[in-house]
């Protein structure tokens, strides 16, 4: 799209603003809010300017200061839109539109600490190969009555029947349909950003709702995971609750995750390479689950990037604790599902709904990516429960970050300077938690030690 597809898209649907958009660390939209004409007028050369450091902030919104990969001078980096995520931003009531935006630097050099870009190298691995990466993310999340005050726990809002619900109801038609007009404008939002998602299904945690995406492109999948998470927090707003993505937001009830189906198709023949002869597991295939195997627990902090991931992560929860693989074996972090040859792909169970949706797109390609070139051989497939076996994922972000930090193929994979300012954001964001005294200290410790 040229500078005059861009106004000519703008005036055609009346545009007052747009909002350049730049997924940070954790996912979260940074950026600028400009009128239209500054936008097409930035957009022509290096004008839309952010400093470089936006990449170095923590979940909280504060700048880290272990990070000594970007430039001293807080530097300017420059926004470029991505035309083919122009869309019209659906809960405004003036005409405003968003637009994903990758930086560079004023040298036109790509950042390469932009999590965008992070996912566009991997790609890039694969096509290497001849190889062209397919994904499908599931996503979970919680409505939950609105929560002003972070010293309470959350509870679960009430649907149209006007009770609340206590407890969690899988699969749950009726249940499901309690909160349908939250629902309905989660679809109208997405279909008006051209997100293209499926089916909805209730979970099992009260007002637990799970949105599965229809297969494709990495970066697109990426892109309607950022702009979808967005999208059901207005679409919460507007019916006076919450939804949240948090990993674990309930201590008694099962976490939120976003699982990855992935596969590998050949650019020259466009067939499935995991389908091997007479429909079954290809080579190709087991060594893509033999490099998820091996380099998960190093993975972990972009599956799991938050404190409070790790408390999903445990035995017996809708959640992975090793990293076994099996055959349509739910309990198994990596799960076969059974399908046609065409569709044959393993699910990575592991990444939480909490996850930045670029980054864990990009680790699992990246180990299922070592895998395949290391030739890498998997486990035997998993029989019953996974979940007899030992725990042998890391148990919290400080550990996932040294496994980390010793996978020298896993860092080249993604980019060493970006994985420098990664661990610099975690490193800083664990130091402000520890700084925290939780309700749990004050109620056990106050009065009896």
């Amino acid at each position: 799209m040229s500078s005059n597809d861009f106004e000519q898209w703008l005036a055609a649907r009346n545009i007052d603003e747009v909002e350049c958009l730049v997924p940070d660390m954790s996912g979260t939209p940074r950026g600028k809010i400009l009128p239209s004409a500054k936008f097409l007028k930035g957009s022509k050369g290096r004008g839309l300017r952010i400093p470089e450091e936006i990449f170095i902030l923590t979940v909280t919104g504060r700048y880290s200061f272990k990070v000594d990969t970007t430039d001293k001078a807080s530097i300017d980096v420059y926004m470029r839109p991505d035309p083919n995520t122009l869309k019209l931003v659906p809960w405004y009531e003036n005409p405003t539109a968003e637009v994903i935006c990758d930086c560079f630097y004023l040298d036109d050099r790509p950042v390469d600490i932009a999590p965008r870009y992070v996912l566009q190298r991997v790609l890039d691995l694969y096509a290497g190969r001849g190889w062209r990466p397919v994904v499908a993310p599931e996503l979970e999340f919680y409505l939950v009555k609105k929560n002003l005050d972070p010293d309470y726990p959350l509870e679960p809002p009430a649907g149209r029947s006007g009770r609340a619900e206590k407890f969690g109801q899988a699969y749950g038609i009726d249940a499901a349909n309690e909160f349908d007009p939250i629902v309905e404008d989660i679809y109208d939002f997405c279909e008006a950003q051209e997100i293209d998602i499926d089916t909805i299904s209730h979970e099992s945690g009260p007002v637990q709702l799970e949105i599965n995406f229809n297969h494709g492109d990495p970066l697109q999948l990426a892109d309607q995971v950022f702009l979808f998470k967005r999208t059901v927090r207005q679409a919460a707003l507007k019916h006076d609750m919450y939804a949240t993505f948090m990993a674990k937001p309930h201590a008694d009830e099962p976490g939120s995750s976003m699982h990855i189906h992935q596969s590998v198709v050949s650019v020259k023949t466009g067939k499935n390479v995991f389908s091997g002869p007479g429909g079954r597991p290809s080579r190709l295939l087991l060594n893509h689950i033999g490099g998820l195997q091996r380099y998960m627990s190093a993975a972990l902090p972009f599956f799991a990037p938050n404190v409070n991931s790790y408390r999903r992560l445990v035995p017996h929860s809708d959640a992975p604790t090793n990293t076994h693989w099996g055959i349509d074996n739910r309990t198994a972090p990596l799960r076969m599902p059974s399908s046609e040859p065409v569709a044959m792909r393993i699910e990575n169970r592991v990444p939480g709904a909490d996850a930045n949706p670029y980054l864990a797109i990009a680790a699992s390609l990246a180990c299922g990516y070592l895998g395949m070139t290391q030739k890498i051989k998997p486990s035997d497939p998993v029989e019953g429960s996974a979940y007899r076996y030992a725990h042998t994922l890391p148990l919290h972000l400080d550990e996932a970050l040294n496994k980390l930090n010793y996978s020298k193929p896993l860092k080249e994979a993604v980019g060493t300077r970006f994985i420098d300012a990664y661990q610099g954001v975690k490193e800083e964001e664990m130091e402000l938690y520890r700084k925290v005294i939780s309700s749990w200290e004050r109620e056990f410790l106050l009065l009896n030690v």
